[in-house]
């Protein structure tokens, strides 16, 4: 037996701890986690805006993978710190816990309170610059993951104020190919204008000589407004503001022609995608207030249900902000508020609020209170529904639908279940898959669109009761995700119109009814070759329009052999197998939540009922079709 004594005790201090579980600070080393670091450098310039130091922030996306935030806030003190002898730049670069958000002397609220990020991001970049603005001079100190290369050294003079943070995340942490989503700083960086208002961010991406300017003055009111985007509201957005007890709590809401609930969080400004006790506190606010003046007012007859914040949900779209001296998040990572007290503030703010803005326009109230009754008839009905289903065995039987083609393994961590459109597609891939861990369920057709039908024509779908006995978790409240047969769950669609269109309403289905299954991971798009290119004796598979594009320009009209595949029937079993199927050469997608909301968001504006919002797209994306079937 080894010995396990004092000597096998690893001991890792600051910077060695965070790169040896980077996980344990910023989530992940995926994408989310690449960009917490810009996020973690940004919430410090927002903090400094907080603190009312600060009006402008620049981002900067380099060309060479690195990512600048410049401010005009105070500018990091250089001044040398009593406890640690170096400089309080150093300070906060290379200590986990330092910073200004411990004491409220510095910053009353912000929501950097963990001291971590910057040193974490420090950390975790191959490289980090960082310049002060600050007394008439320009400070600067350069690192290499985490440790200085020198010290703080005077590089010129200035009147400008601020702090300037440049850094490149380090390959040896992050998961390779990554680099910075435009688009998903872009939302971020929008958030952060409609919260506070008044301040001004710029993005420039220097890979593609992109930039916009972000400024807004309507607040959670223009945040609502942009989130409904072409859905009809049902009223004008409803604004409250309160404060007690130190907290500042914000709310702007309103419902719109739509089934979906759009509900966000933040807390100093962070966005807590996982809630927390602000939000609970509004959702028990708006369902007590809504009944109590509704009552008073005869909106809900003594027959009436009491209407819960399920039957008040559908349709909403709401912004809760919260400011706080001390927040509590669960994890480095914020997802979610966890101060008990926050809860009670917010509902005593808003309760008292909303009694007035409802007193003051029954119309609304009464707005919200027929839709509310609605939904729960349309619940009910659901309900009942399935309770119909279960009866029959329609869905909940331990039966595998005939058209399966199962795996031999039973163990769900091994296990893949492909779904393919068409016989000829499923064919081929029942032919070429290794039928040891790999399942084909082949859909005939485009299946239901989901959004736009009733839960017990949903339930009669044979392709979706298909595909919910394959999954074998059940469906609405029978929903399980214990009992998902397949760990990896993949769409394996033709590279066409008709293949997109089929994704994004299966992407809808699992977003709709199924959201465990992407929220844990276990979904994914295949992506199969466009072309097959031959190049005298050198064969070679593209999957990008621009990869065909450089070779054509490179072969200069050569001995040249381009096939186009327009479906996944074309290819032969082994060709399926060796670009799509074997795990070995393949590429997977991995779906996230963001992805099957775009893909329901297109379903509306392709097959919806307003005109409009679709005459939009076609006009702003008709430019962009390389390959029409007609």
């Amino acid at each position: 037996m080894a010995k396990y004594t004092a000597e096998e005790i690893d001991v890792l201090e600051g910077i060695e701890a965070v790169r040896k579980r980077p996980g344990m600070y910023i989530g992940d080393t995926g994408k989310r986690g690449f960009h917490h670091l810009l996020f973690e450098v940004l919430d410090n310039s927002v903090d400094e805006a907080l603190a009312g130091y600060c009006n402008f922030i620049q981002i900067f996306l380099r060309k060479d993978g690195r990512a600048t935030v410049l401010d005009n806030g105070r500018g990091i003190p250089v001044d040398i710190h009593p406890k640690t002898g170096k400089t309080a730049l150093e300070t906060v670069l290379t200590y986990l816990h330092a910073g200004g958000k411990f004491s409220k002397k510095a910053y009353r609220v912000s929501g950097g309170l963990h001291g971590v990020g910057v040193s974490v991001v420090n950390a975790l970049s191959e490289e980090l610059e960082v310049k002060v603005y600050r007394d008439g001079k320009v400070y600067m100190q350069r690192y290499r993951r985490g440790k200085p290369l020198g010290d703080v050294e005077v590089v010129g003079f200035t009147a400008q104020t601020g702090t300037e943070i440049t850094f490149k995340p380090d390959p040896e942490i992050f998961e390779k190919g990554l680099s910075f989503d435009y688009n998903l700083i872009r939302e971020r960086v929008r958030e952060i204008t409609f919260l506070v208002p008044g301040l001004k961010i710029s993005v420039k991406d220097e890979r593609v000589n992109k930039e916009e300017i972000f400024y807004e003055e309507d607040g959670l009111i223009g945040f609502v407004k942009s989130l409904q985007g072409d859905k009809e509201e049902l009223y004008p957005p409803i604004y409250l503001y309160g404060e007690k007890d130190g907290v500042e709590v914000e709310v702007a809401f309103t419902h719109v022609d739509d089934f979906e609930e759009r509900v966000y969080a933040f807390a100093n400004l962070i966005k807590n995608v996982e809630g927390g006790t602000h939000l609970v506190g509004f959702k028990s606010a708006l369902t007590r207030v809504v009944n109590d003046v509704a009552k008073t007012h005869e909106l809900l007859k003594a027959k009436d249900p009491r209407l819960s914040w399920e039957d008040l949900r559908e349709g909403i779209v709401a912004i809760i902000s919260v400011k706080l001296p001390e927040p509590q998040f669960e994890g480095q990572t914020k997802t979610k508020l966890g101060n008990t007290n926050v809860r009670f503030i917010v509902e005593d703010i808003l309760r008292d609020k909303l009694t007035l803005a409802f007193e003051g326009n029954i119309r609304v109230l009464s707005e919200i209170v027929s839709r509310g009754l609605r939904s729960h008839q349309a619940r009910e009905a659901a309900r009942k529904a399935r309770e119909l289903v279960r009866r029959k065995s329609l869905l909940f039987s331990d039966s595998l639908p005939g058209k399966l083609a199962d795996c031999q393994t039973k163990n769900p961590e091994k296990a893949e279940l492909f779904i393919v459109e068409g016989e000829s597609a499923g064919g081929s891939a029942k032919q070429g898959r290794d039928r040891a861990f790999q399942a084909i369920l082949p859909l005939k057709g485009k299946i239901l669109n989901v959004e736009k039908a009733t839960f017990s024509r949903i339930l009669n779908n044979e392709e979706i009761r298909a595909l919910v006995s394959a999954l074998g978790t059940g469906i609405g409240d029978s929903f399980d995700i214990e009992k998902l047969r397949y760990h990896k769950i993949i769409l394996m669609t033709d590279a066409d119109i008709d293949g997109a269109h089929i994704r994004a309403l299966l992407l809808t289905f699992f977003f709709r009814y199924a959201k465990p299954i992407i929220e844990r991971g276990h979904l994914y798009i295949a992506q199969p070759p466009l072309y097959y290119v031959k190049m005298g004796k050198k064969e070679m598979f593209l999957y990008r329009e621009e990869e065909l594009q450089r070779i054509l320009k490179e072969s200069n009209g050569g001995n040249l052999l381009v096939q186009r595949y327009k479906g996944l029937g074309e290819m032969n079993p082994e060709t399926l197998w060796k670009t799509t199927m074997d795990p070995a050469g393949r590429s997977l997608y991995k779906v996230t939540i963001e992805d099957a909301k775009e893909a329901e968001r297109l379903l509306e504006v392709l097959m919806g009922d307003r005109v409009e919002p679709r005459r939009r797209f076609i006009q702003e994306h008709a430019k962009e079709v390389r390959n029409l079937d007609i």
